[in-house]
């Protein structure tokens, strides 16, 4: 397993056409960003192609605004077989301040799969260990 990385997975601002009716970003707009920077810690830790199959508990603890800077810091938790088990956690600065605020965070599991979409060993050359 790879050392966590000390950049964030993905790092962006939020723009108006990710906001809802009440002026704060989608939460299916944060939670695909969450997906997506699972996907980039997977790929890092072994350059395969992984899907999601499982996203638990995503509590949205404070609200996230059009123009805030939001980063997605994620890291390995776990290597299967066919299987990786990530941790997401997003913060988020606004033009009004100068901390981030940690906004949601979750626990993500992506599995390895081959051209069929059949699990398959992230690691081949360990698979008959």
């Amino acid at each position: 397993m790879k050392p966590p990385s000390e950049q964030p997975a993905i790092r962006m601002m939020m723009m108006p056409k990710d906001t809802n009716a009440v002026g704060s970003i989608f939460g299916g707009v944060i939670m695909s960003l969450i997906d997506q920077a699972a996907f980039v810690e997977a790929s890092r830790q072994a350059p395969r192609k992984f899907v999601t199959i499982a996203m638990d508990k995503v509590e949205f603890h404070k609200p996230v605004h059009n123009g805030d800077i939001v980063s997605l810091w994620a890291e390995t938790i776990h290597i299967g077989r066919s299987s990786i088990r990530l941790r997401v956690d997003v913060q988020a600065r606004s033009r009004n301040r100068d901390v981030d605020v940690r906004v949601t965070s979750a626990e993500v599991t992506m599995v390895s799969i081959d051209e069929t979409g059949r699990p398959t060993p992230i690691f081949p050359e360990n698979a008959g260990a």
